[in-house]
């Protein structure tokens, strides 16, 4: 005979609280395999019947959670059953809402009840999470454990209950493992996913929107993303209005004055550049000087004449002739 119970506390004040989804569990198997109705025994409430072929005795002690090792103890005795028949279904904080998991012995986690059993039975028997997830922090657990589930909650919580009572078979017949994969198979997609404390992404962030996941963040210079600020472009933008070889006045040796803004070939008549014109491509920001409008000296201090047509010995000629009259 295997003894399945369910942990909760009695009374219609406790029947929705997150802490009685034991009783919760093994009233949807009773309803589910056609149980005798409930009736007052070893200080609970019992129900005998079959299931899958395997007799099985439901138990909901009725001692408060907390001491509900006496009335399991008690079934056990009455009816020599022994630790590894035993199987307690219990809620369990640390699963996500609509988890469950199942193993033999270990530890009570800090739950009374468990504590109760195990000082009555030993810790040799099977225990059956069932998550109700966390509320986060330690000073909210206890009105979290005995507050109502809430109306969100329905959907997961009728989806697990009937798939537990679903797979009670493989339960009875002790293959828990299958147990599990049946539940887990009847609720696929209908439990809510686990979220962890920012954790922080999250986790419990919103997922990004398609822009968001596809963006690529810019680069520093120090490869890390830039915070909000924009990058320097990679070449230098060309730069507007006129650069220095514009704002001096080409001359040629007839005197006659040109403007530098049509030196790219667009004088009047079509002529080219004068000779000692720069190259338009030079860069503006080289730090170099375009043009020079007197002899550089040397390296010894001496002054050393322009080669001849250069620029200063046309602008002396400019200045020794006089302005050309309009």
């Amino acid at each position: 005979m295997k003894l399945i119970v369910g942990l909760g506390n009695p009374g219609p004040k406790y029947a929705r609280n997150r802490h009685n989804i034991g009783f919760l569990a093994v009233e949807e198997i009773h309803r589910a395999n056609g149980f005798s109705p409930w009736r007052k025994k070893f200080q609970g409430e019992i129900a005998e019947g079959t299931i899958a072929g395997a007799r099985c005795l439901l138990l909901k002690p009725q001692t408060y959670m907390n001491e509900s090792g006496r009335s399991v103890g008690e079934a056990m005795r009455f009816h020599k059953i022994v630790p590894a028949d035993v199987i307690v279904l219990h809620d369990e904080l640390d699963l996500a809402p609509g988890k469950l998991r199942a193993k033999l012995g270990g530890g009570n986690a800090g739950h009374n009840g468990l504590r109760s059993i195990s000082a009555h039975i030993g810790a040799d028997f099977w225990r059956v999470r069932l998550g109700i997830g966390h509320p986060g922090r330690k000073e909210l657990v206890q009105p979290w454990v005995l507050g109502d589930f809430a109306k969100a909650d329905e959907v997961w919580l009728t989806e697990m209950l009937s798939a537990i009572a679903g797979a009670a078979r493989h339960l009875a017949a002790g293959d828990t493992n299958r147990f599990m994969t049946a539940v887990a198979e009847a609720t696929r997609g209908e439990a809510p996913q686990e979220r962890t404390e920012a954790s922080p992404a999250g986790a419990g962030r919103p997922a990004p929107t398609s822009k968001q996941a596809t963006a690529t963040p810019a680069l520093n210079p120090r490869g890390d993303a830039a915070a909000g600020r924009a990058l320097p472009p990679t070449a230098p933008a060309p730069r507007e209005g006129p650069r220095k070889w514009d704002m001096v006045a080409r001359h040629t040796p007839d005197g006659e004055s040109k403007a530098g803004s049509d030196r790219q070939g667009s004088e009047p008549g079509g002529a080219a550049p004068a000779a000692h014109e720069p190259s338009p491509s030079a860069s503006p920001d080289d730090g170099t000087s375009d043009i020079s409008s007197t002899d550089a000296p040397d390296a010894g201090g001496a002054t050393t004449p322009n080669p001849p047509g250069s620029l200063g010995d046309q602008l002396r000629a400019w200045l020794k002739r006089g302005s050309p009259k309009t």
